[in-house]
């Protein structure tokens, strides 16, 4: 399937928010040298993180300014965008950690490569532990300086508290989403099919849906002086918009192209994630599929053969199908919600162009 590709006008300011977060983190690198020519690796990890993506949260953060009035190449939208493009860049990094993840993007993952560094210089002590730590270092230097970035873009506007608060709640329930999200993948002893369920959405919601589309497109909003009306209105559409798109994470995580998503097949199974779409299969499965689906959850050992299998469950289940009908549904209430939008015809169309590249990744 042909997926829409970004239009020119969001094509310059994907421009204009990559290259003023290389400037940027360039003059970062230089004061990491002036320290210590050995540190500046701290952001040579970052900027080598934030050189892809698809510049969703920029983009949404955009169209959020514009449906409140704000004007397209307002430099003060530019730093947002900028500043949520490294908060997550600091999220990945974390994730990365916690989820023992070995590649992000197609590359080695940002512990992955500081172990590499420590093996390859042949230093003392654990190499894995070096990667690690470092990498923590490095999440929370990316968090910083996302922080620093908003903090000045938000100063620039009448609105600086709103938008401060918005954004420190975003920050917030990521934090509390991705702790949910690892202690469901470890007590699992139990817990019946509907309280899983309802969990797993839980984690959804905090972990990704609010912080990848709901926050963002608000915060755009917010920092250009959106009322309540209007703040009402984008959350009836950004809300299902960000079930949907991690719903589809999810979908990813288990049937996605390596090639596509930068990740082996069946990750998230390697991983153990107690996703929607494992609680839908777990209660339709019998007793020995069911055994060998939640014997197979967070194995690090599974081989091809057996995430093929695994997938097939998934499949006969009917998980896979309920799951992808969810998204469809999710996605049909965001339109609504866009087409009911109180926004001039530009950022309706811009915002479902957005939505259409979203909800048409492949698995």
């Amino acid at each position: 399937m042909n997926q829409p590709v970004p239009a020119p006008s969001e094509q310059i300011y994907i421009s204009t928010i990559e290259k003023r977060m290389q400037d940027l983190l360039s003059e970062y690198a230089e004061r990491c040298r002036q320290i210590s020519p050995a540190s500046v690796a701290l952001i040579e990890s970052i900027a080598d993180l934030v050189t892809s993506g698809k510049r969703l949260r920029a983009l949404l953060a955009w169209w959020g300014w514009q449906g409140a009035g704000g004007d397209a190449d307002d430099p003060r939208i530019i730093e947002a965008g900028v500043s949520l493009e490294l908060f997550q860049a600091a999220a990945l990094i974390h994730d990365d950690v916690v989820d023992r993840s070995d590649t992000r993007r197609g590359r080695p993952s940002v512990h992955r490569r500081f172990e590499a560094l420590h093996r390859e210089s042949d230093w003392t002590q654990d190499s894995a532990h070096f990667g690690v730590a470092s990498a923590v270092l490095t999440g929370d230097l990316a968090l910083a300086l996302s922080e620093e970035v908003f903090a000045s873009a938000a100063d620039a506007t009448a609105f600086a508290s709103s938008a401060r608060a918005a954004f420190n709640t975003m920050r917030f329930e990521v934090m509390v989403g991705q702790y949910l999200d690892i202690k469901s993948e470890v007590d699992v002893h139990g817990i019946d099919p509907a309280e899983a369920r309802s969990l797993a959405r839980t984690v959804v919601e905090y972990k990704s849906a609010n912080y990848s589309v709901v926050w963002p497109l608000a915060i755009g909003a917010v920092l250009a002086g959106a009322d309540e009306s209007t703040l009402d209105g984008l959350s009836r559409f950004s809300r299902p918009l960000g079930i949907a798109f991690q719903l589809q994470d999810d979908l990813l995580g288990v049937f996605g192209d390596p090639h596509l998503t930068g990740k082996p097949a069946g990750d998230d199974l390697r991983e153990g994630k107690r996703t929607e779409l494992i609680a839908h299969a777990l209660d339709q499965l019998n007793g020995d599929d069911a055994s060998r689906l939640t014997g197979s959850l967070g194995n690090p050992d599974l081989t091809d053969a057996d995430v093929v299998e695994i997938q097939d469950l998934l499949e006969s289940s009917g998980a896979r199908a309920a799951l992808s009908g969810e998204v469809r549904d999710l996605g049909e209430q965001a339109l609504t919600a866009l087409d009911a939008l109180d926004t001039t015809d530009a950022v309706r169309q811009g915002l479902r162009h957005l939505t259409e590249r979203i909800l048409q990744r492949s698995t």
